[in-house]
């Protein structure tokens, strides 16, 4: 695909739809991480852990996820969630260290979420695309547990599903007048 920064920083979209039994190859996921971590990260702490999903752990997060969504809006919306999440290719969670320190944590946070903004638009210009999720079973005890994951000293930033796109949403955005304000 390779076209310009701009354009590829202007024409990504989150994919909700993926070609099914489609999932993009592994080597360039490790390729997407390995430019990803370029990103700006106060005092090089490098906060960033990635935990790139197989079949078995995928099934583990999908039935968690179906148990969750049972208990809140029925054993049908699980069922829906369930065959939903089984669609999705490729799976990769990326956790941030927690150190402690509130404004390192923010740092260390925000620097989390320059690696997802990477990882995004490297895998767009190869075609492939991505959704960042952040839903309930991401902040539940058992996902933590599934990683091995103590959420005193780790926590999730996202759950990324990647993939070749089914179809590709059209954006909008503000204005830049509506989101700009120049200051003597």
């Amino acid at each position: 695909m390779s076209s310009s920064i701009a354009d590829i920083i202007k024409n990504r979209r989150t994919i909700h739809q993926f070609k099914a039994n489609e999932r993009p190859p592994v080597e360039l996921i490790q390729q997407a991480i390995e430019h990803g971590i370029w990103a700006p990260n106060h005092h090089t702490t490098q906060p960033w852990h990635f935990h790139l999903i197989g079949p078995e752990t995928k099934e583990h997060i999908c039935q968690l996820n179906a148990a969750l969504a049972a208990e809140k809006k029925g054993e049908k919306a699980a069922e829906i969630k369930l065959r939903r999440w089984r669609e999705i290719p490729g799976w990769l969670l990326l956790s941030c260290d927690i150190s402690g320190d509130e404004l390192r944590d923010q740092e260390d946070y925000a620097a989390c979420c320059c690696v997802a903004q990477n990882l995004s638009l490297y895998l767009w210009d190869k075609g492939v695309g991505m959704k960042w999720t952040t839903g309930a079973v991401t902040r539940n005890e058992r996902f933590y547990e599934m990683f091995g994951l103590d959420p005193e000293y780790r926590q999730v930033v996202g759950l990324f599903w990647y993939g070749y796109p089914e179809e590709i949403p059209q954006g909008t955005r503000l204005t830049l007048s509506e989101i700009l304000d120049i200051l003597p």
